[in-house]
């Protein structure tokens, strides 16, 4: 059998790699040297082109079944990687037989738990990054997918204004069906929690998490943050038929867990004193794609909440209230998003993604303004933030020969 790839958008690039060598022999000329995860195969960064992917070696059936279900998530909007081909009837260079190889798309300034660590995240950074696993879990439970191996080893984390966003990164043991019933949806939970146990006694043995943390109190924090959250979006509210109010309360409480409802089932008790409803379609990203609709800019959902709110205050401030907010939302964007988002030096702009750097510095301003004892403009804030901070982070986006730094802000 001759190489095959399979490809969603074919790229000649792939065909330069050397597919009749071992991945663990790939070299320099090759491979990227970017932060692993733990895994189960050999997994390798490389460049394709212009672009960097993930290269993992795996059985042709498990290579396939993957790439086709990954494919099958993006396309109902779930946050995973993006599967870029499949290669088979790979030998070497004697005519043996090596394994296949998926390909996925590098998730651009993610990184593994690991390296979050490794680069000194504190403790109290913690339920955060149990949060954004449980919203991940979450949402791929309401779409119908079952995980099978929940931990953070199968995750990427990007930030999102302080805090985390998590995708799916290996789906190798999923199953994507109509819908989950309870017993799946906690034996994924309890897979979670066994996982991440042991993740974090690793991080402790590696001296990477202090040692008055407990796993077990993380683990519980884990599964009750989970229940709190599924009951959010999933659970039946039940009022008097003159309290109509509180559906706008209940749907303004789901906005802000970035949730949206996108129909209502609502049934009246007989008597017509009562009326119980509960939401039938619940879509995640309520404010990224209300951002997104504004201004085009394509962000995490924290990190999009914070611009709104930051939208807000400014057509406030220069008395835009009269106009429609889209107006507003683009003088927005063109007088200050924009503009401050190019003060960024070329050689920074692998540090942060620029949505989190424009979330640094509004909280950069805070307390600038804070010890001035007045408001301190955003442009003064901004160059102030890059000289005493951002110039001091490291890299999380991938810089390479290839890489053009404004395409870097661009993508």
């Amino acid at each position: 059998m001759a190489l095959r790839i399979l490809a969603t958008q074919p790229n000649p690039e792939l065909m330069r790699l050397p597919w009749d060598l071992p991945l663990e022999e790939w070299g320099e000329e090759h491979v990227i040297p970017l932060p692993r995860g733990l895994s189960r195969h050999v997994v390798r960064f490389v460049r394709v082109g212009t672009h960097t992917c993930a290269v993992k070696e795996t059985d042709e059936l498990i290579a396939r079944r993957e790439y086709h279900l990954l494919r099958d998530l993006r396309k109902i909007g779930m946050p995973t990687v993006v599967p870029q081909a499949v290669v088979t009837g790979r030998k070497d260079r004697d005519g043996e037989w090596l394994p296949s190889a998926l390909v996925t798309r590098h998730l651009r300034f993610s990184l593994p738990y690991r390296a979050l660590f490794s680069r000194g995240m504190r403790a109290d950074s913690l339920p955060s990054l149990m949060d954004a696993l449980v919203v991940l879990l979450v949402r791929l439970h309401l779409s119908g997918f079952y995980w099978g191996d929940v931990s953070l080893s199968n995750a990427l984390f990007r930030r999102s204004a302080g805090e985390f966003a998590a995708y799916l990164v290996d789906a190798e043991t999923g199953e994507l069906k109509p819908s989950l019933s309870d017993q799946q949806r906690h034996y994924d939970l309890t897979v979670a929690r066994e996982n991440v146990y042991g993740e974090l006694l690793d991080l402790q043995a590696g001296e990477l998490l202090e040692q008055h943390i407990d796993p077990a109190e993380v683990v519980e924090l884990l599964g009750e943050r989970y229940s709190a959250l599924w009951d959010e979006v999933t659970g039946e509210e039940e009022f008097h038929a003159d309290e109509t109010w509180r559906i706008e309360r209940w749907m303004e409480r789901l906005n802000n867990l970035g949730f949206d409802i996108e129909e209502l089932d609502i049934v009246a008790e007989p008597e017509g004193s009562r009326v119980r409803l509960q939401p039938r379609v619940v879509e995640a990203g309520h404010h990224s794609r209300e951002l997104r609709t504004l201004t085009g800019l394509d962000t995490e959902e924290a990190q999009a909440r914070r611009m709104l709110n930051d939208i807000a205050r400014y057509t406030a401030h220069l008395g835009l209230g009269q106009e429609k907010r889209e107006v507003a939302a683009h003088r927005w964007l063109t007088d200050i998003y924009e503009p401050l988002v190019a003060m960024i030096p070329r050689n920074l702009r692998g540090r942060l993604e620029p949505a989190e750097v424009y979330h640094e510095v509004l909280v950069h301003r805070w307390f600038l303004s804070e010890r001035a004892g007045h408001e301190v403009d955003i442009f003064e804030t901004a160059r102030d933030y890059i000289d005493a901070v951002l110039s001091g982070k490291p890299d999380e986006v991938l810089a390479t020969a290839v890489d053009d730094p404004d395409v870097l802000m661009a993508e």
